[in-house]
């Protein structure tokens, strides 16, 4: 488990292709330098979110590490992209004691999403991103979080339906802590959804298909009964 609070960027200093014999199953090692600040206190086996995916330590000294990527992580996330000399987000598992500065991420990646549009506005940049699953944006509400590459972010604008994006905006000093802000108009990130939207949707799913065997008018009443009442209480 992660908050999404990106500790610091490290930078892939070598990529080495994994046979099928190897733990790696045919995927990819990667070597991270730049790490110091967060492998004082690790240890063999230790989870590292790593542009927003949780991966496992394998190997590390005072200043790096190492992690195996599976070809099925290489799928579904934008890590077979990576060079030598690239830099990503990085975060330790939270702790006992770790503040929750940003929200439960559990380090999974939901999709891919491809940067649109990058807007100045004042000192801030606004990032317009479109998902390669279209699926996830039932879950990406105005003013919610979202996880790109690792990092926690506020949802500023959605737009819902075929062709659908939502945007986020960074400040200054996120810019200058998150790799999504030296990504330009085509440059992909890696997603995960805020996953009480996902249990709060299989809850409500699961209560009426038991409650009404499926029918969802049930539903469709109580939202309108709620919204009646409310417009009688600013009428009044």
């Amino acid at each position: 488990m992660f908050t999404g609070i990106v500790e610091i960027l490290g930078t892939v200093s070598a990529l080495e292709e994994l046979d099928q014999t190897s733990s790696g199953g045919g995927g990819t090692s990667l070597t991270i330098s730049d790490a110091q600040d967060i492998l004082g206190d690790a240890n063999l086996g230790d989870s590292i979110s790593v542009n927003g995916t949780c991966l496992t330590l394998t190997e590390f000294d005072k200043t790096s590490f190492k992690v195996g990527v599976a070809p099925e992580t290489l799928r579904r996330t934008n890590l077979g992209s990576l060079k030598k000399g690239s830099r990503v987000n990085l975060e330790r598992a939270v702790s006992a004691t770790t503040r929750m500065g940003g929200h439960f991420v559990q380090g999974h990646v939901d999709t891919i999403a491809t940067i649109l549009s990058i807007t100045p506005d004042g000192n801030a940049l606004t990032f317009r991103f479109q998902p390669r699953d279209p699926s996830v944006l039932r879950y990406i509400v105005e003013k919610g979080y979202v996880t790109l590459d690792g990092a926690s972010l506020t949802v500023t604008q959605v737009q819902d339906g075929p062709g659908g994006w939502w945007e986020v905006m960074l400040i200054a000093y996120t810019q200058e802590r998150v790799v999504t802000a030296a990504k330009k108009a085509g440059d992909d990130v890696n997603v995960e959804v805020d996953m009480v939207g996902k249990y709060v949707e299989k809850s409500v799913a699961g209560y009426f298909e038991g409650k009404a065997g499926g029918d969802f008018a049930m539903l469709e009443k109580m939202v309108s009964r709620i919204v009646d009442e409310r417009l009688k209480s600013i009428g009044k």
